[in-house]
């Protein structure tokens, strides 16, 4: 035993004093204890661990209520701002002591805040200036209206006023608001547009309109879907000025028309940043001359645009022609909001034209009726018909239809429906009779994406779902022809259901269907349904 340990002492001493070995044995002892002094720190944290997590089980089981606290991560909702608090009493403080607080309105009752505005103290279109509360002055106007009118119905009527937009529409799109009005959005679609999907809001209350349209959208997407051309883009306005004498009215004419062009257009164009003159056209009427401004206005509608450019090119003009006298800044030779041939011929804003082409199969599959029919009904209804009734630019089927819808959803000029609509649709056999060809030619279409009702945020909705929302970033004009083209398709495909419809002898028996919220006209169904034929306009 004792020889054992000697002879493992002298290895022992051999090795410690070997110049390298030692080294070594030293870095292994070391190392080792690194390690053991590692594993041990691991063993109690993992101790620790175990024993924090049995005292958390035991509160749970404790207390329930903190189940929830710990199990559920607590999440902010937000916050939506609240209108604010002003004084409410059945005691209405008499005249004088309320317009002493008027400048805090917050400390006045909505009654008190009525009694003075009947009183006449204070305007009632001053309601929002005066309360700073948009809301709260649609209230109080409401019941003043209602107060006052015969059949006292609106103060609580179904007319909604809370949670709208106020901020957007005062000073701008509304005066004397007293609430706002819902008007269902459908959509139909996607069409393919120029290659690409794109669904249209439409805005109306009239049933079939929506799924109409959606019909014809599928239809044309059958045939590889609709291409569209923006052939002019130019808003207008027509001066009305007068002269002495017919010489002088001539001589002002002239000068437009040839040397003063160019002065009459910088004078214009030195008012916007993007209102350019593209055209002038003269007329004479006696004395009156009628100057009709066509210019770019960009991605706006452009109306105030040019109306501000027509100032300053008429004083201009008024320093070659002192004599000249302004009649009306506008003269009705625009022409705006009113059917004129004027628009008809040399066109308003948009001058876009849509062409399809839609499967003999998919006419009969889709539309249920065949080309024949379609293009007979067309030549008698739209282009026949519409000449015998004298129409300007009504040679279509619904045109205002489509656009008035497209227009209330996407915040345009409703009342500019009535030259936007002017619409020419044409049909024709091609591919030997097989195939039906479509165009619809609409040369003014007055749209705009900023500006007008396009600042209110659900408006500016619609416009974001067909990527046309604001100016363009980098090509003025170009989001406003792009809705103008979207809008001339969707007539082209709304135009196509109709004639569909009309053609197959469907149209009342949808309408029945679908535009009624009455109890059927029999309810005694037919002894033998009849099969449904391929319509035609002359045996539906």
């Amino acid at each position: 035993m004792l020889k054992s340990f000697e002879s493992l002492f002298d290895i022992y001493t051999v090795y410690v004093q070997h110049p390298v070995i030692s080294k070594w044995l030293a870095f292994v002892l070391f190392l080792s204890l690194f390690l053991n002094t590692y594993l041990l720190n691991i063993t109690k944290q993992q101790q620790q661990q175990q024993l924090k997590q049995e005292q958390q089980q035991q509160k749970v089981v404790a207390d329930p209520v903190s189940t929830d606290t710990i199990q559920k991560p607590v999440t902010k909702k937000p916050v939506k701002p609240k209108r604010k608090h002003h004084h409410h009493s059945d005691i209405v403080r008499p005249v004088e002591e309320i317009l002493g607080l008027l400048a805090t309105p917050d400390a006045l009752s909505d009654e008190e805040i009525i009694s003075i505005v009947q009183a006449g103290k204070l305007a009632p279109y001053a309601l929002e200036k005066v309360l700073g509360d948009f809301e709260r002055a649609v209230i109080i106007r409401r019941a003043l209206i209602s107060r006052a009118s015969l059949t006292k119905t609106l103060e609580h009527s179904l007319l909604p006023v809370a949670n709208y937009h106020y901020d957007k529409v005062m000073g701008a799109c509304c005066e004397n608001v007293i609430g706002y009005m819902p008007i269902p959005v459908g959509v139909a679609g996607p069409m393919n547009i120029d290659g690409e999907l794109i669904h249209i809001p439409m805005a109306t209350t009239e049933g079939c309109l929506v799924a109409s349209a959606a019909r014809g959208c599928k239809a044309i997407n059958a045939g590889g879907g609709a291409i569209t051309i923006v052939t002019a883009d130019g808003m207008t306005r027509a001066p009305c000025v007068e002269f002495p004498s017919i010489t002088r009215a001539a001589e002002c004419k002239q000068w437009i028309e040839h040397e003063g062009k160019d002065i009459v257009a910088e004078a214009f164009n030195s008012t916007s940043r993007f209102a350019r003159v593209k055209k002038l056209k003269v007329a004479i009427a006696g004395r009156l001359v009628y100057i009709r401004f066509s210019t770019t206005t960009g991605d706006a509608m452009g109306m105030n645009m040019i109306s501000k450019g027509c100032e300053k090119a008429l004083s201009k003009i008024e320093e070659y022609f002192p004599d000249m006298q302004i009649v009306s800044l506008s003269g009705n030779f625009c022409t705006d909001k009113k059917p004129a041939a004027v628009n008809w011929i040399e066109g308003r804003g948009k001058s876009v034209v849509a062409e399809a082409v839609i499967p003999g199969p998919a006419v009969e599959k889709i539309l249920k009726t065949t080309v024949s029919a379609l293009v007979e009904l067309n030549i008698s209804k739209n282009l026949v018909g519409s000449a015998m009734a004298g129409s300007v630019g009504g040679f279509n089927a619904h045109a205002a239809n489509i656009l008035t819808a497209i227009y209330l959803a996407t915040g345009q000029d409703p009342a500019q429906n009535v030259e936007s609509s002017n619409c020419m649709t044409l049909m024709k056999a091609i591919n030997d009779e097989k195939d039906l060809y479509i165009s619809c030619t609409m040369p003014c279409i007055e749209v705009g994406t900023i500006g007008g009702g396009t600042i209110l945020p659900p408006q500016q909705a619609m416009l974001d779902m067909l990527g046309v929302r604001g100016p363009h970033p980098t090509e003025p004009g170009a989001n406003a022809r792009r809705l103008a083209g979207i809008i001339c398709a969707a007539v082209m495909a709304g135009e196509l259901s109709l004639c569909a419809a009309l053609a197959a002898g469907h149209l009342v028996k949808a309408h029945m269907a679908h535009n009624r919220n009455t109890q059927p006209i029999s309810a005694t169904p037919p002894a033998t349904p009849a099969e449904p034929v391929p319509g035609s306009c002359i045996r539906s």
